[in-house]
């Protein structure tokens, strides 16, 4: 069973018991839950497949706020030849790590 779910920019498939990053959520603490209630596609069990127009009515994911992640740094560096120039820049993208509990029809 899993579903497609829209959040905010982007689409996810989610499975129960999955755990991924997200974009970060400033609004979600640790230990709270989430829902996902624009569930574009919902694959059961059963092998049936529902497809939303846009969305699937009333169904929806429900997922556990774990905590706020940093990705691994990123390094960047620009220079220009022969002009003594040079610049180092370093980036970590903050996600918001969560886990799926259930999905919901």
């Amino acid at each position: 069973m899993y579903a497609i779910v829209r959040d905010r920019s982007r689409c996810l498939t989610l499975r129960p018991g999955d755990e991924l990053w997200v974009d970060r959520m400033p609004e979600a603490e640790a230990g709270s839950e989430l829902v996902f209630d624009q569930v574009q596609l919902l694959k059961a069990e059963d092998g049936s497949v529902t497809v939303g127009t846009p969305t699937v009515d009333g169904a929806s994911v429900v997922a556990e706020v774990i905590g706020e992640i940093r990705d691994k740094k990123l390094h960047v560096r620009t220079f220009k030849r022969r002009k003594s120039s040079k610049r180092h820049l370093g980036h970590r993208q903050p996600y918001t790590a969560i886990r799926v509990k259930e999905i919901r029809n």
